[in-house]
This record gives C-alpha cells, structure tokens and sequence, in this order.
C-alpha cells in the first residue's frame, strides 16, 4: 500500500530547507516510489523494498539511483544524508524496528519517520508485509518506544512526521 499523501509536500519543503542538492538519501520501503517522485531531482536517492513485486509492478529500478530486495534490518550501510522511514515501523515488531531505528541513527544526519496512529491493516495486495504489528502506536506510545524524536508535522489527527531531535 503506498503512504498517506498528507504533509507529503510539506516535508519535501522541509527536506529542501534541510539539505542541500545532491544530498543523499535512502528511502526505506518505498512501495511505489512517491518520495523519488518527489524528490529524485534534488537528491541521489537508493530504496529498499522488501517485497519484489512492488519493484516490478512500481518500475522502482527507474525511480531510483539503485534499489534493493531486502529487509532493511538486515542492511549495512556506511552513511546516508537523509533516511526516510514512510510508513514502515508499524509493520515491525517493537523490538526490531527499534534496532533498526538506532543503526540508520548512527549512520545519517537526520532521518524522517511517518506514522499512522491505531491503524489496523491486514496483510493486503498479496503483500505479507503489509501487516501492521504495531497497529497500536499512538503520539504517547510513539514517544515511549522511539525516545529522541521530536515531531515534525502532524497533518492528520491519526499520523504524524518525526525526525531526530537536535539534528
């Protein structure tokens, strides 16, 4: 499923005032690229897309400097200037999508989290990955498992943007 579009346009403002072009960025599950959409003219962006047929069926290979087939928690990476975590934690196991939080942490100078509140959703389109483990995160639980965030946008009652605090 792609993410919501809410605050989209607003966080490609952000990024811009941010990084300067040609900056880099990974985009963590990208399902049918609509932050290369955005943005693949001002940053050199890679993707990590953990279900091929999204790759396929997205054209993703065209949308990005080099994509992947892969789980993010199992990528090692040197650095990147920006990561985008759109709509990906809550489909993680609280424990994991922590580890996989502090590693992109270490290795980029900020990084953009969005987040539905209470969504359930089924494994759809086929896609075993799109089920929500966390389909219980709200701003409080947020704040609580993923300490040294600071919020960024929230563009919808149920969603919010949060990147590192003083990055």
């Amino acid at each position: 499923m792609a993410s919501y579009d809410a605050g989209k346009y607003e966080m490609v403002e952000w990024i811009k005032e941010h990084f300067v072009r040609g900056s880099t960025c990974l985009d963590v599950g990208p399902c049918d690229g609509k932050w290369s959409d955005l943005l693949r003219d001002y940053l050199i962006m890679d993707g990590i897309e953990i279900y091929q047929p999204n790759i396929i069926e997205h054209d993703l290979r065209s949308k990005y400097h080099r994509i992947i087939c892969g789980d993010i928690a199992d990528l090692h990476y040197d650095w990147y200037d920006l990561i985008i975590f759109g709509d990906v934690i809550e489909h993680m196991e609280v424990e994991k999508a922590q580890a996989v939080l502090a590693y992109a942490r270490e290795h980029c100078e900020d990084m953009l989290i969005g987040v539905p509140w209470c969504l359930a959703q089924p494994a759809i389109y086929g896609n075993p990955w799109e089920l929500h483990i966390q389909d219980d995160l709200t701003d409080e639980l947020f704040r609580e498992r993923y300490p040294g965030y600071e919020l960024l946008l929230q563009p919808l009652p149920d969603y919010a943007y949060w990147h590192k605090e003083n990055a």
